[in-house]
């Protein structure tokens, strides 16, 4: 059975390490905040200008004045820090951003991905996404497998415009888990969701991926 939203965040979450200072992109990435495990310290960072970001608020906890880079309203830790957008994208470029969790349209076989605009549609702006892929050491990307429409997101080459090149580490997807080999350039199919084959991620996936035997099933 493919994983929800939530299971694949929680997936994600189990790439955190104590002390390690994370950015969360904007949309399903952003769920991870109420994953971390317990009595991991980690710190996570907003590109407008926030270290500390905590659980989501319940509705008697919302502060309208306190949101994260998509405008969602959000909490802050003990300890945390405010700072100009500026300081936040010198944190960012500087190399001092341990891990980023973002979404994509599209992730291309050799690691390229595809996630700040589809040609043709209103967009706000390119976001801090170039930024994060070039800049944070270790880059995760959780989606699902599919598009609505049923073609697939894991392709041979972007057709989108790029956010990146050969920078993703890691895919988390509804289907699987993905790690990149960046000597062949090539992903390889670490974990397999609950009733869900290797055939099932390779018919359903355009890009080539390699596949061992013996492939496990993600833990609960």
């Amino acid at each position: 059975m493919p994983l929800t939203r939530d299971q694949i965040t929680i997936r994600a979450s189990k790439e955190l390490r104590d002390g390690y200072i994370v950015n969360l992109g904007i949309g399903m990435p952003t769920l991870v905040a109420n994953h971390i495990p317990h009595g991991m310290d980690v710190w996570l960072q907003s590109e407008n200008g926030l270290l500390g970001i905590g659980p989501f608020p319940t509705d008697s906890d919302v502060d309208a004045d306190l949101i994260n880079a998509g405008k969602q309203t959000i909490t802050a830790r003990l300890g945390a820090s405010y700072f100009a957008s500026a300081d936040s994208f010198a944190m960012i470029r500087g190399g001092h951003i341990d891990m980023c969790i973002l979404g994509a349209m599209q992730v291309s076989e050799e690691g390229d991905i595809a996630n700040w605009m589809i040609p043709g549609k209103m967009v706000k702006g390119m976001g801090g996404a170039m930024d994060l892929v070039a800049g944070v050491k270790r880059v995760v990307v959780t989606m699902d497998h599919n598009a609505k429409d049923g073609t697939a997101k894991l392709v041979k080459k972007c057709s989108l415009p790029l956010t990146g090149q050969r920078c993703i580490d890691m895919i988390i997807t509804d289907l699987c888990v993905l790690e990149m080999d960046h000597a062949k350039h090539r992903f390889v199919l670490k974990e397999l969701a609950p009733g869900v084959t290797a055939d099932e991620v390779r018919t359903k996936s355009e890009a080539e991926i390699i596949i061992p035997a013996g492939v496990p099933i993600i833990a609960a």
